[in-house]
């Protein structure tokens, strides 16, 4: 089990690095949006995030 909880973080890392690299400015951009949004807004959309993230390996566990 440990063996894919290390494998999804290792993709998320990928992932994440890879937006960083591949573009770079729209990053920063987005950066100074999320600056300059409400707590809450940000708060409310890391929440609806998380949930999404925890059904998509919810299903995807009990499906294998």
């Amino acid at each position: 089990m440990l063996k894919y909880v290390l494998i999804g973080i290792g993709f998320m890392l990928l992932i994440e690095g890879l937006l960083y690299f591949f573009f770079p400015q729209k990053m920063k951009d987005m950066m100074k949006t999320i600056e300059n949004m409400e707590v809450e807004k940000i708060k409310t959309i890391a929440t609806i995030v998380c949930i999404i993230g925890a059904c998509l390996i919810y299903f995807t566990i009990k499906s294998y």
